[in-house]
């Protein structure tokens, strides 16, 4: 490709971005310019604060230091740019090649120009400038040979875009099975965020049992160690298993530079820089390969063998939502085993489910193991019900946004003849076995390590039944006012306008406040020890019965003005649901 064509898809590119912002509003364009003016204000200051921090402080430091501060850098960079991964797994094309392979143009440049777009996210603003303004601070504050850390860190920087704009791409490929392989985005989620917080877990079991077991030898007073420390040596040299580590990781390799050059020996440096770019080139070539073969057809593979079906036994046990309720309709009930089945074949959904259950695991962990012995009995009814919370907090991206995930099926919705309460009511009880599940999972962890009563247990499942409910009610609400259309295969939302965007946060924002009824029961329970002699758990019982109780009967005073809000902007629902914004 030319530079003349070249020029002319950039400015498409631009041009179909300035349509977009006059669709959507002035509002939402001031918005857009305001972020846009902060990423560079962000990005002016990293800058110039990397300056200052490497001409008067990084500069005439030893070159240990040296090592030890790159490596900070480049680990909370990874860290950002790993959530940053885990966020949109399925990279976005901003210029979609399918629609220029009729044109005679390479699609090189367009490959390009999708790359470096792709990559303008806040890692790159708040990282890339302030390292460089790093580099250049340490040449100006200690001398010409640093100049060498410009090609390092952007060599590192190519090739961990270019890795991540591959990976990106065979997942898309991937997406293209969507029966077969819906599964593996989820399953490469949780597996990432399983092993970025095993290290953090197990440093946090280790040192729970450190401080339980009954200790031999008592810390030896301040002079010992003084006389214990090499006389001369404040700082203990590096181990040469970790110097050895920078030497063969591609990550390490900008600290290991930095600390070569500051000793004086330029080559690690060097041979870093031509390692990074040349294993970001391999990268890139891959991903362009990959993206050719995905639009042109090739990537499909071998053609799966059609077994024949086997015939499943006719005893096969019925799931939850499979069984008949007395009082629920088999309108609501057949809608809710379809919208079960619709969740548990997103992967969209499997992505945010896995990875809610996996963080309040993670730090419920950390939390109450190192914790649990401190804990007074008074207090542990709050916990169980705080438990409660987040797990619905988790919930609530989905709950508060029923419809945008079904996209074009919200169309059969609108022509089902049915009424729209027994839709709501089938949405809400598509998540009532994953709600019960998760929060069950939950409790039965807290109980186990809290060493709470049965009563408690039982009060808090009467709680996570409430809380359900009064979710549902609020993302019922929300579902009908505030809809918005999820990309498939991620949680991204396409383009939204201001107003929405306003009253998704306040909603996210205010989600704690609405959860406060359910801290009411424990806390009467506590008070009513307190002040008489009645234990605190059957109190807490008693009023947490009662919260579900009344929560269920708003519940079913709620439906029927939902359902005549519903049927009054099903309409708009549906254009913002289906229509796809590129």
């Amino acid at each position: 490709m030319d530079w003349g064509q070249l020029r002319t898809i950039i400015w498409l590119r631009g041009r179909l971005i300035r349509n977009q912002w006059s669709r959507s509003g002035k509002l939402n364009a001031i918005l857009t310019m305001i972020v846009v003016g902060i990423g560079y204000v962000i990005a002016a200051a990293g800058g110039l604060g990397g300056v200052l921090l490497g001409a008067f402080a990084l500069a005439k430091a030893p070159p240990r230091d040296m090592l030890v501060a790159w490596d900070g850098i480049v680990i909370v960079f990874l860290f950002f740019w790993m959530i940053g991964i885990v966020t949109e797994l399925q990279r976005s094309e901003t210029v979609d090649i399918s629609r220029m392979l009729h044109l005679p143009v390479s699609l090189k440049g367009i490959f390009l120009v999708n790359y470096v777009a792709s990559h303008l996210t806040f890692s790159i603003i708040l990282f890339l400038p302030a390292m460089l303004g790093l580099c250049l601070g340490l040449v100006l504050g200690r001398r010409g040979a640093m100049i060498l850390m410009f090609p390092l860190v952007l060599g590192v920087i190519f090739m961990v875009t270019a890795w991540t704009y591959c990976l990106r791409g065979w997942l898309a490929a991937l997406m293209v099975n969507k029966r077969r392989r819906r599964a593996i985005i989820a399953g490469v989620t949780f597996a990432f965020i399983l092993l970025s917080q095993l290290p953090n877990l197990l440093g946090n079991l280790l040192h729970n049992h450190e401080r339980h077991r009954p200790g031999t030898a008592k810390s030896m007073p301040s002079d010992q160690q003084s006389s214990a420390r090499p006389a001369g040596d404040e700082k203990a040299p590096l181990p040469p298993v970790v110097l050895a580590a920078h030497k063969y990781v591609p990550f390490l390799w900008v600290g290991n530079g930095a600390m070569s050059l500051a000793s004086g020996n330029v080559w690690p440096a060097v041979l870093g820089a031509a390692g990074a770019f040349g294993i970001g080139g391999l990268g890139l070539r891959r991903a362009y390969r990959a993206t050719l073969r995905f639009y042109r057809g090739q990537a499909a593979g071998k053609t799966s063998v059609k077994r024949p079906e086997v015939a499943k036994a006719a005893a096969a046990g019925k799931i939850l939502l499979e069984r008949s309720f007395p009082g629920v309709p088999d309108e609501a009930a057949a809608l809710a085993l379809a919208f079960f089945r619709s969740l548990m074949r997103a992967p969209e959904v499997k992505m945010a489910l896995a990875t809610n259950l996996l963080m309040l695991l993670i730090f419920g962990a950390m939390v109450l193991v190192r914790r649990s012995t401190g804990i007074e009995d008074s207090v542990k009814p709050f916990i169980a019900s705080g438990a409660i919370v987040f797990t619905l907090l988790g919930m609530s991206q989905l709950m508060f946004n029923q419809f945008g995930f079904d996209r074009s099926g919200f169309r059969q919705l609108v022509l089902l003849p049915a009424p729209r309460k027994w839709i709501l009511l089938g949405k809400n009880l598509a998540f009532l076995p994953i709600a019960l599940g998760m929060g069950l999972t939950i409790l039965a962890f807290a109980a186990l390590t809290l060493h709470i009563s049965l009563t408690v247990f039982l009060a808090a499942g009467l709680q996570l039944v409430a809380a359900f409910l009064l979710v549902a009610m609020v993302g019922n609400l929300l579902s009908v006012l505030v809809p918005h259309r999820i990309a498939p295969g991620s949680l991204r939302r396409t383009k939204t306008s201001a107003m929405t965007t306003l009253l998704i946060f306040a909603s996210r924002l205010l989600f704690p406040t609405a959860m406060i009824p359910l801290f009411i029961p424990p806390a009467i329970g506590l008070l009513m020890s307190r002040v008489t002699s009645l234990p605190a758990a059957p109190v807490n019982l008693l009023f947490s019965a009662v919260l579900a109780g009344l929560l269920a009967l708003f519940y079913k005073l709620s439906l029927a003005p939902l359902e005549q809000l519903l049927q009054r902007r099903e309409k708009q629902i549906l254009q913002v649901v289906t229509e796809e914004v590129e």
